[in-house]
C-alpha cells in the first residue's frame, strides 16, 4: 500500500482553513486517500469533517495512504506515491492565517 509519513505544520493543526486546504488538495488527486496518526484510525482525507474531528495538532506525525485495490486501471502505484508526496508537501507547508 502506498504510504507517506509526514507532519502537520499549521499552528492550529488541521482545523478550519488548514484542513480545508488539505482536503481540497486530496480531492483534486481523485484518489481515496486516508490520513491517520500512528496507531490511530485511518479516516477519509477527502472529508473535511473526518479530518477536523481527528484532532491532528501542529507537529503531529501522520501517515497518508492509498490502498492499491482502490486504484483504477488508469492509476498506478507510482502515481499514487507521487500524489501522496505532493500531499505531504501541502501538510508541511500549510499555515493557518
Amino acid at each position: 500500500m502506498p504510504e507517506q509519513k509526514t507532519f502537520v505544520a499549521a499552528e492550529v493543526g488541521l482545523h478550519a482553513r488548514a484542513a480545508a486546504v488539505f482536503v481540497r488538495a486530496v480531492t483534486e488527486t481523485g484518489l481515496p486517500v486516508t490520513i491517520r496518526k500512528e496507531n490511530g484510525p485511518a479516516v477519509d482525507a477527502r472529508s473535511l469533517l473526518e479530518v477536523m474531528t481527528e484532532d491532528f495538532e501542529k507537529g503531529c506525525e501522520v501517515f497518508l495512504a492509498v490502498a492499491p485495490e482502490a486504484l483504477s486501471d488508469d492509476q498506478t502505484l507510482r502515481e499514487a506515491q507521487a500524489a501522496l508526496l505532493a500531499l505531504s508537501v501541502v501538510l508541511e507547508a500549510t499555515q493557518a492565517h
